[in-house]
């Protein structure tokens, strides 16, 4: 049977091409090189990979073993008929607070692009010329 853990190493070999030996329970995601990012990716392959859905609220996941331990709860609230609390919920959510937390405050502290002023003529009608 495969383990939550071995899923995890399979995803971060795969997609973040990291070295099997490196992935310990305690290894801290950003020693890994996986920003606020590649968190959020990582997060949608999880949700793939395992089949859960992942609450809005965003969450702290500071190691892999924190990862390990929020599918986990997820996996778990959600075949006992949740959506992501169930037997034990009140455990989930508590994780499910700090987890998502953590990703609200990546996205904040995330660059964000913006748009610059539309050109003068943009907002001009089809086949007028700009002033």
């Amino acid at each position: 049977m495969t383990t939550t853990l071995d899923t995890l190493h399979a995803i971060l070999i795969r997609d973040y091409k990291l070295a099997p030996e490196a992935l310990t329970l305690d290894v801290p995601l950003e020693s890994l090189g996986i920003d606020s990012l590649g968190v959020a990716e990582l997060l949608f392959n999880i949700e793939d990979e395992f089949h859960i859905r992942l609450p809005p609220e965003p969450v702290q996941l500071p190691t892999l073993g924190d990862v390990v331990g929020f599918i986990d709860g997820l996996v778990s609230a959600q075949r006992a008929g949740g959506a992501g609390l169930g037997a034990g919920g009140a455990e989930v959510g508590v994780a499910v607070a700090e987890v998502g937390a953590g990703i609200a405050g990546m996205a904040a502290q995330a660059p964000r692009a913006t748009a610059g002023p539309a050109p003068a003529d943009a907002a001009a009608e089809p086949g007028s010329r700009p002033p």
